[in-house]
């Protein structure tokens, strides 16, 4: 995972007002935490802060008193109708430092015929890796699976260094098998009470 370096600045401002100053301005309030630090409030450049935030668990490289820190967003505000980004709480991590996340998981392939359906019973997986070492996604492949089939946590392949921080025999994908229209079954009723 490649780090993003966004120049931010200490915020010593608090409150509604401020707060809607700094986003006119530009900028979306944020504070860091973690380590046993007192929090850091800085204001980080609201545009590059949206397109970091594209990237699943982005790693963040910002200045905190002189100094490049790597962080990590753990929640984002957002404001309802617009979408844009009012405030983020980000987390202070230590090259070599485990941290636990959630990747996204996605699928290739195609099911066996019969118009069953893939029900993502976990969209992202709970995984424990180095935090400058973060995996974006998962891929599984569904080629081939028929109604009744799951793909379990233990059986999806993570990269090297990587661990479930879920449990193993927790579903993550099952197959649906194709319910029967109406018409259909009452058609299959008929030719029953007729046989």
């Amino acid at each position: 995972m490649s780090e993003i370096r966004l120049a931010a600045e200490t915020r010593t401002e608090f409150g509604k007002g401020a707060a809607r100053r700094a986003r006119r301005a530009g900028f979306v309030p944020g504070v860091v935490y973690g380590h046993g630090q007192n929090p850091v409030h800085l204001n980080l450049p609201g545009h590059d802060l949206m397109m970091a935030l594209k990237t699943p668990n982005a790693l963040l490289v910002v200045p905190i008193e002189g100094k490049d820190e790597y962080v990590l967003p753990k929640a984002v505000q957002r404001e309802a109708i617009k979408r844009t980004i009012e405030h983020v709480d980000l987390l202070l991590v230590k090259r070599g430092e485990k941290v636990t996340v959630e990747i996204p998981v996605h699928t290739e392939g195609e099911l066996a015929a019969g118009g069953n359906l893939l029900e993502h019973v976990l969209n992202a997986l709970p995984i424990e890796a180095e935090a400058t070492h973060l995996p974006e996604s998962v891929t599984v492949s569904v080629e081939g699976l028929e109604a009744g089939a799951s793909i379990h946590a233990k059986d999806i392949v993570l990269p090297a260094g990587v661990t479930l921080a879920v449990d193993a025999d927790a579903v993550v994908l099952q197959v649906i098998g194709a319910q029967a229209a109406p018409a259909e079954e009452e058609a299959a009723e008929a030719e029953g009470t007729e046989a």
